[in-house]
């Protein structure tokens, strides 16, 4: 299980163009990487939203922004050109990124326990170690839990 002070876990993934982004590429920058179940749905929207919308933000702190869902990269193509979301989206439709993070597990919804992405972000120093876990996500003011 990743804890503060660890390592980013090893991953690769392919944003939304077939780019594929590895761990070894987000060292030498300041990085949040932030897990959400499902592009277009209310929560995960106000969330990339709020993000999108507090951006300068983010790089005025030297931060690079990652959202990663288990969705296809033609659904995260959707999402960013629909919400003009100006950061790279991971998909990681094996949930092997989502298992090596812990940000995939048992999700309770109507007394029904299943298997899911759980709504986590991690954010990283320059040498890809962790410094926070956010796993109480506001959706709609996730900027400031962050900044």
């Amino acid at each position: 299980m990743l804890q503060v002070g660890g390592k980013m876990p090893s991953f690769a993934a392919a944003d939304e163009t077939g780019k594929m982004v590895t761990d070894k590429d987000l060292i030498g920058k300041k990085t949040v990487i932030y897990f959400y179940p499902k592009d277009s749905t209310p929560g995960c929207t106000a969330e990339a939203c709020n993000i999108r919308d507090n951006y300068h933000a983010f790089l005025a702190q030297g931060y690079q922004v990652f959202g990663v869902s288990k969705d296809s990269q033609a659904s995260h193509i959707k999402f960013k050109e629909k919400y003009d979301l100006p950061f790279p989206l991971l998909s990681d439709p094996t949930t092997e990124m989502l298992q090596a993070f812990g940000a995939w597990g048992e999700k309770k919804n109507y007394g029904k326990v299943s298997m899911g992405t759980l709504r986590k972000t991690f954010v990283f120093n320059a040498e890809g170690i962790l410094e926070r876990i956010i796993e109480k996500v506001d959706t709609k003011n996730h900027s400031a839990q962050i900044l």
